[in-house]
């Protein structure tokens, strides 16, 4: 009985540990989409640097699991709560690179010139994706399969958003050659946007498989 009550601490304590690094995730997505709003180099760039950070917290957590997995011998539930963990961290690091690629392309757009397109429509597709993630991680938290199945369907108004964007961009490049350059880094932003949404949706899949012991592909 207290080496179950042992292994179930632990493996709270793995959740709170991947909880909090959505937190630091999500933080660098909003701070990323704050330097592109504002043009503001410096922030962009502290974005940049805090990318080791979480990629050391995904090392810390799967490092945990691991030894959760040889220690315990986990079967069943138990062992899909440690695998979903392992490759939620791995989502949730990818989003981190993501929001590191959003900076790193406001920083190439720099702060002296007007930009050709305000920044309006890419906020709105980023705030959706924030949504998503809080909610994907909510259905985590609280093991909600139908909340983690709502996260998939949002994800298609990304897709929507990115097609819409990409085609404005591009019409405006044929219209306003000179600006070839920053069209194409708002293009790779609509982009990232758009994978931090399948990222999420792939979250939910994790989610809906510690429940039912099936990997679902909803991004299709």
């Amino acid at each position: 009985m207290q080496v179950r009550k042992s292994f179930d601490e632990e493996l709270q304590s793995l959740k709170k540990e991947l909880l909090r690094m959505t937190e630091f995730a999500q933080e660098m997505l909003d701070l990323s989409v704050m330097a592109l709003k504002n043009q503001d180099i410096e922030l962009a760039e502290k974005v940049v640097k805090k990318d080791q950070f979480l990629n050391e917290q995904e090392t810390d957590l799967n490092n945990h699991a691991v030894t959760l997995i040889a220690k315990q011998a986990p079967v069943a539930s138990d062992l899909r709560q440690l695998i979903a963990a392992i490759k939620i961290s791995s989502e949730v690091e990818r989003i981190g690179d993501l929001a590191v690629n959003i900076a790193k392309s406001t920083i190439r757009i720099g702060n002296k010139e007007t930009l050709i397109k305000p920044i309006v429509d890419i906020p709105k597709m980023i705030d959706i994706v924030k949504s998503m993630l809080t909610d994907a991680i909510l259905s985590y938290r609280n093991n909600n399969t139908i909340q983690a199945r709502n996260v998939a369907e949002a994800d298609d108004k990304v897709d929507a958003y990115h097609k819409k964007l990409i085609d404005e961009l591009m019409k405006l490049m044929t219209v306003h050659p000179q600006y070839t350059s920053q069209i194409l880094q708002l293009s790779f932003i609509c982009r990232y946007v758009e994978r931090i949404g399948d990222h999420i949706t792939n979250i939910s899949e994790h989610v809906i498989f510690v429940d039912t012991g099936i990997q679902y592909d909803l991004n299709n």
